[in-house]
């Protein structure tokens, strides 16, 4: 059993793994770059360090975030990260696959008290090709 960070993105609820997860921010404000690919949705000021917000629903191939409520600090081989989320994250045990998702990047489907969480797989989103690709 997995413990991991639910991110409720709309209707999508997607899970990292614990051990990723730096913090969470509330109501991140980020900053635009005008050039940069669809997923980025800017850079958040997290104490001091300036890390790129993605949408995680672009990432993992589903509908949009759209205005980003919260946000995970994630770390990856690629460096940190803020993942957009558009209700408040919660960590929860995953227990048992119950699907493999059909999505690049993402490892399996587990039921999480009533409903269904995909966990992502980090390494693959969070790559500067993924992130243009999104």
């Amino acid at each position: 059993m997995a413990i991991a960070l639910l991110l409720p993105c709309g209707l999508d609820t997607w899970a990292v793994p614990l051990e990723s997860v730096r913090e969470v921010i509330s109501g991140p404000v980020a900053s635009p770059v005008p050039t940069a690919p669809r997923a980025v949705c800017g850079l958040v000021n997290v104490r001091g360090e300036i890390v790129p917000l993605l949408d995680t629903g672009l990432l993992a191939s589903a509908a949009p975030v759209g205005t980003a409520t919260f946000a995970a600090v994630v770390e990856s081989s690629a460096g940190p990260a803020a993942l957009a989320a558009t209700g408040l994250p919660e960590v929860a045990e995953l227990g048992d696959p119950v699907a493999v998702p059909e999505g690049a990047g993402t490892v399996s489907t587990h039921a999480v008290g009533g409903r269904l969480a995909t966990l992502l797989d980090l390494a693959l989103l969070m790559t500067p090709a993924r992130i243009a690709a999104a």
